[in-house]
């Protein structure tokens, strides 16, 4: 009880210095949220590993934190079949190549990842807060787009407290039912059929799929090249790939 009380401190502390934007919709608190659609009481009050949802239905997730080779490969293979995905780009990732946070956002859906990627179970509130709307400043900025009200931890490292601060901005947790580990590469023991294998294990009415475009320094994007896998299996079991943005209410 002590430490909420200090964080919804915290959070009025920083609309009344304007370090939180006040237009748009509140919070229960008074902080200023997305505008735009927002996120039902279903997917706050916690971290969501899985949607909501009975239905054969899978969501397939990006996150964008270290270099873009594999951003054409994969739009390509969504564009291709006419099929939705979610972005999750870092503030840092947005302000280095706009360009690519703007195709993107053309298509798809774009979520926020932090900025700099830092474990948010170390940070305060005053430094969550900042961190959630430096990334959102920036990849508004790089699409040109309104980002979307769904938030995924750095590392996928929550907590009480921490959801509970980004939910008060407005944001859902959004996590992953499964990491697809296609950003180790091959130097960190996976292949592109291992990537493929560990999505196609999830598949579950309202799995999250965790994939990465980024190849972490080494060039190869596992996950780029297993995505036709994960998309031709989930089919074959029945599967419809959603976009996330169906969850969100006006």
């Amino acid at each position: 009880m002590v430490v909420d009380i200090r964080r919804r401190a915290a959070l009025a502390a920083l609309l009344a210095a304007g370090l939180v934007p006040c237009s748009g919709a509140r919070a229960a608190n008074g902080a200023a949220v997305p505008a735009g659609p927002r996120p039902p009481a279903s997917l706050l009050g916690g971290e969501i590993r899985r949607l909501p949802t009975s239905r054969k239905v899978v969501a397939l997730t990006f996150n964008a934190a270290w270099d873009e080779a594999g951003i054409d490969t994969v739009l390509a293979e969504l564009r291709r079949r006419g099929l939705p995905a979610t972005f999750f780009p870092t503030g840092a990732f947005a302000d280095a190549h706009p360009g690519a946070v703007r195709t993107i956002g053309a298509a798809h859906g774009l979520g926020n990842h932090s900025y700099s990627h830092p474990y948010f179970e170390d940070l305060g509130t005053a430094q969550r807060v900042a961190e959630v709307r430096r990334a959102d400043a920036a990849i508004r900025s790089a699409s040109g787009t309104e980002p979307l009200p769904f938030f995924r931890f750095p590392y996928s490292a929550t907590t009480r407290d921490s959801v509970a601060d980004v939910n008060d901005l407005g944001y859902a947790a959004v996590e992953f039912t499964a990491d697809t580990n296609g950003y180790l590469g091959p130097r960190g023991g996976m292949s592109v059929e291992a990537a493929a294998e560990r999505a196609i294990d999830a598949l579950s009415p309202g799995a999250i799929i965790q994939m990465h475009v980024g190849s972490n320094g080494d060039g190869i994007v596992l996950d780029a090249e297993a995505l036709p896998l994960i998309i031709d299996a989930a089919e074959a079991e029945g599967y419809t790939i959603i976009d996330l943005r169906a969850f969100l209410v006006p």
